[in-house]
């Protein structure tokens, strides 16, 4: 499956890959993409973390888990290959995004150009089966990106933290607004942006709180 993990994270996520609930997680893993279509690609599992290095992340962007339908998913939250077509999520954080500050539209759904400058786009999940939603939630994963999530709040300062929906909004129980800004809304998804998302100004104070703590601002 070629999976790599970037160093940095290796090395702070090493007490994770000794655990015995990620070793019954890669057994797990490899079955499921030996009997079938799995989405990502065994290479791009780990896409978020080999993108954005752990001294590199500026902003945490917590996905629930990987689009599940051929050629979407690329192991970068809310990402699409280039050429493929904007998920409706997607197209809503773009709206957001040109709402707020004047950015024009991309073509594009290929995040790749964020997470090279500190966006980590993080699913909670991070492996589903082909056109089973959630199909690998529970297995271990969750426990994983949990475990990343804390490192990266525990070591780090002046992180934001993008949390999107109830799933998301739950991590922010173990990240310290003290040390970090934590922004919470409802989901970019059709079915609540209007409930929240639209309006919630979060790419605006993201790049407020970054440069008043001397950090370069995201160029979204």
């Amino acid at each position: 499956m070629n999976v790599r993990i970037e160093e940095s994270w290796r090395q702070r996520l090493q007490s994770e890959f000794d655990k015995p609930y990620f070793t019954e997680l890669v057994s797990f893993v490899r079955s499921e993409y030996s009997q079938g279509a799995c989405y990502p690609p065994g290479s791009k599992i780990f896409n978020a973390f080999n993108t954005t290095p752990f001294d590199d992340v500026k902003v945490v962007i917590l996905g629930q888990d990987p689009y599940h339908e051929p050629g979407q998913a690329m192991g970068l939250s809310f990402s699409v290959p280039e050429g493929v077509l904007l998920p409706p999520s997607l197209k809503n954080i773009y709206a957001e995004i040109h709402d707020e500050l004047g950015a024009p539209v991309p073509s594009s759904g290929d995040l790749t150009r964020w997470a090279r400058q500190g966006v980590l786009l993080l699913n909670a999940t991070l492996t589903v089966r082909r056109g089973q939603a959630g199909s690998h939630q529970r297995r271990g994963w969750e426990t994983f990106t949990d475990a990343a999530i804390n490192r990266l709040a525990a070591e780090r300062e002046h992180l934001v933290f993008m949390l999107w929906g109830s799933y998301a909004g739950q991590k922010a129980s173990f990240i310290d607004s003290n040390r970090h800004l934590v922004l919470r809304s409802a989901h970019p998804s059709p079915l609540s942006a209007y409930r929240g998302f639209f309006g919630n100004h979060h790419f605006q104070l993201c790049n407020d709180y970054l440069s008043r703590n001397g950090v370069k601002p995201i160029e979204w």
